[in-house]
Formats: C-alpha cells, sequence, structure tokens
C-alpha cells in the first residue's frame, strides 16, 4: 500500500471557506467513483484556517499520472475541480498546473 500526504491552501474568506467545508460533506457520486477507480483506498482532508492538509492510502498500482490522465477524460471531476477552484489557491512556488502539492516525509515513528 502507498501512502501520500498533500496540501493545498483555501482563500481566506470564512464565508468561502464554509462553503467549501459544506461541498465535501456531499462529494459528488462522480468524483468519489473517480477516486475509487483510480486505486484510492481511503482519503482524508484536514483543514487549520487556510492549510488543507490530505492523507492518501492507495493500492500498489496507484499513480497520479495515471489519475490525472483519467480525471482529464472526466466531465464530472473537471466541472468539480473547475468549481472548487473557486475556494482553493496556489501555494507560492509552485507549477501553473500544480494544485494539491505532494509534501515529504521528513518522521516516522
Amino acid at each position: 500500500m502507498k501512502k501520500f500526504a498533500l496540501t493545498l491552501a483555501l482563500k481566506d474568506d470564512p464565508q468561502l471557506i464554509k462553503e467549501y467545508e459544506e461541498y465535501h460533506e456531499a462529494v459528488w457520486p462522480a468524483v468519489l467513483n473517480s477516486i475509487t477507480d483510480a486505486g484510492i483506498q481511503e482519503m482524508e482532508i484536514y483543514r487549520a484556517g487556510t492549510k488543507l492538509f490530505m492523507t492518501i492510502r492507495a493500492n500498489d498500482d496507484f499513480f497520479f499520472e495515471r489519475k490525472s490522465e483519467m480525471d482529464l477524460g472526466n466531465t464530472k471531476v473537471q466541472e468539480w475541480e473547475e468549481l472548487m477552484w473557486k475556494y482553493q489557491q496556489k501555494i507560492p512556488g509552485t507549477a501553473p498546473d500544480e494544485k494539491w502539492v505532494l509534501m515529504k516525509k521528513i518522521f516516522e515513528l
């Protein structure tokens, strides 16, 4: 099993943050299916202020490149991503096409 940690920021607007959390209380079925179809078995998102932290546990066949290709061919996922961009903002220093940023593990017990 593979494990990943990613981060992203939300726009600093309490109403937008509230809406973002409401969307995540009822994620669209097509989006959930795209996640599991890519081999992701567990996903969690945490928030502290405007900072988001995502954990992913995926099967050994999972690759972000494959997930991205699958998402590009899924109109509902593209619609979701466009909608979520209303609430999200890039982390300084990221590539133009990069939203969620893969974090480097620096400690394990």
